[in-house]
């Protein structure tokens, strides 16, 4: 019998956060891990106490047909990175990986390209967690080292302070 690989295992416990995710849009699953250890695990979702857009029946940035990556101050959601964050310590999370995995909701299909937003990068620099890892199929996927947004900052150069 052939073993999955420790990537794929973790990525396939992601993919199943990402059912509890309450977006119209794309839902994510996220799962922080150290030394083999599941740390904690976060999913798209309303803050707490608040309606999800799937109990509403709608979304706004939907509605507006805001474009991917825009206008996220008029989302409902927390991201699913900035959930499994708020749900550890930053002790355990110095040194960590952050598998995730995103999903179009329309069809079902693995989020193309998927990233984290500007937002998340810099909580997930802050938090300590090294490495990334982005399921792009079932069995492929993409590893970023997180020192790597730290030196080539995308942020430069945009106006900000």
């Amino acid at each position: 019998m052939e073993r999955k690989d420790k990537q794929n295992y973790y990525l396939d416990i992601a993919e199943a956060v990402v059912t509890r995710g309450t977006c119209l849009r794309r839902n994510f699953g996220a799962i922080i891990v150290k030394n083999d250890e599941i740390i904690s695990t976060g999913y798209t979702g309303a803050p707490r106490g608040r309606k999800n857009c799937a109990d509403l029946g709608s979304c706004v940035r939907e509605n507006l047909n805001v474009p991917r990556g825009q206008r996220y101050e008029l989302c409902r959601s927390v991201h699913a990175e900035a959930n499994c964050i708020i749900s550890a310590k930053r002790s355990d999370m110095i040194g960590s990986t952050l598998y995730l995995v995103g999903k179009e909701m329309s069809d079902g299909s693995y989020v193309q390209n998927a990233n984290p937003c500007a937002m998340c990068k810099r909580l997930i620099i802050n938090s300590g967690i090294e490495w990334v890892i982005v399921r792009n199929t079932k069995d492929v996927f993409t590893t970023v080292h997180v020192r790597d947004w730290i030196y080539n900052d995308d942020t430069l150069g945009s106006g900000s302070y």
